[in-house]
């Protein structure tokens, strides 16, 4: 597991069990129905209660909130498992209620809200989602349009977000949009949006190239009602600092995700060479075969290292946004890199969707985009070298 490297002996053995035990969960619970899920486009809301009842939900949530309070690596190695073992799909969504979304409470909530929310988090009781991108509004932030207005010991909101993960599962919504919409970037604020909010409405799941078992939608406001207190923090306009400060997480989280997934592929694909016979011989014989595995093999160990470091940086409270944003560049590109070539490898099988490959190379696409695309990735990296 990448994410030990930094640990204490003791550290790396309770990390060991821990990780053993989900995978035990997966082959059980998550396996034997995933390719039921797929077709569905969507995970049961009740498997989230099941990973909660065993503990893998939200693990570095302290205690007096309900979870382990364990360190960030518990909740890393979920993400690490699942991943590994082709669950892209289901990873999408988990990792934005057990890893994106906690920080948020964490570092900004007030003690009511973190009280409310983070114990029925940890349990899988509530679901999360993070809502921040709108039609007109990707990677660019500031650009939203969805709106706030003040109205007594109320807010009422309006507009709309796209190409939310947990969209249909999901309790509680990160919603960020504009309480002051002259202001620009200080004019955002973030809400904590209970579903059952009148005026909230669910659109459609949306159907996409990859990740077919993730719950991604489009969802509404119209005259939307929330109180007050649904305001995280109690603070208006400081929504684009907290989404600012808590990125690097979340893009830490997306290269965990794709350099574990890499690995997985690279599993895979060693497995079939081994066995899939061409003119008389195995696959594994052949040079170009070796030369491609060596190759990929020796680029995920370079990915684990670089990851390894940042995930090490951040229990340290040292990774900065340049290092993210290089990070979740590097792994995802590689990640695509690895799963074209292993694809390459399986031949017409590849192509076929009963073959776990095809789902590696499908569910790569997206992390180029997601979490902030590869070319403003490098914008950000150039920026930390050139300045504006």
């Amino acid at each position: 597991m990448l994410t030990n490297h930094f640990l204490s002996q003791e550290e790396r053995a309770e990390l060991a069990l821990f990780t053993q035990s989900v995978e035990r969960f997966c082959a059980a619970e998550i396996e034997p129905h995933y390719r039921e899920w797929e077709k569905a486009g969507q995970v049961p809301r009740e498997l989230f209660a099941k990973m909660g009842e065993h503990g893998f939900l939200c693990a570095d949530v302290p205690e007096c909130y309900g979870g382990a309070g364990a360190n960030v690596n518990f909740s890393f190695a979920v993400i690490e498992v699942l991943s590994r073992l082709g669950y892209a799909g289901f990873v999408g969504g988990l990792q934005v209620h057990t890893d994106i979304i906690p920080p948020y409470l964490l570092h900004f909530g007030t003690e009511a809200q973190r009280q409310y929310w983070l114990p029925r988090m940890v349990q899988g009781n509530a679901i999360a989602a993070i809502a921040m991108t709108e039609p007109g509004a990707g990677s660019d932030l500031k650009a939203i349009r969805s709106h706030a207005r003040r109205d007594g010991d109320s807010y009422v909101i309006n507009g709309s977000k796209i190409f939310i993960s947990n969209g249909q599962n999901a309790d509680l919504f990160v919603l960020a949009a504009k309480t002051d919409p002259s202001a620009g970037a200080k004019g955002v604020s973030l809400f904590l949006v209970d579903a059952s909010a009148p005026g909230f409405k669910r659109g459609r799941r949306l159907e996409k190239v990859g990740q077919h078992a993730g719950d991604t939608s489009e969802i509404f406001f119209d005259d939307m009602r929330v109180p007050a207190d649904a305001l995280l923090g109690g603070v208006e306009g400081q929504g684009f600092v907290q989404m600012m400060r808590e990125l690097p997480r979340e893009r830490l989280i997306i290269a965990v995700q794709g350099v574990n997934a890499a690995k997985g592929a690279l599993d895979a694909t060693v497995r079939y060479v081994r066995e899939r016979e061409a003119f008389g011989h195995s696959l594994a014989q052949f040079q170009n075969t070796r030369f491609k595995l060596a190759q990929a093999a020796t680029d995920i160990a370079a990915a684990d290292a670089f990851t390894a470091a940042c995930v090490d940086a951040y229990r340290r409270g040292e990774l900065t946004p340049e290092a993210a944003s290089a990070l979740k560049l590097h792994v995802s590109e590689l990640f695509g890199r690895v799963a074209d070539e292993c694809l390459q490898l399986f031949g017409g099988y590849g192509y076929m969707a009963e073959y776990p490959i095809s789902r590696f190379w499908t569910d790569a696409r997206v992390l180029r985009i997601y979490g902030g695309t590869s070319e403003v990735m490098k914008e950000l990296v150039a920026r930390s070298l050139l300045g504006r």
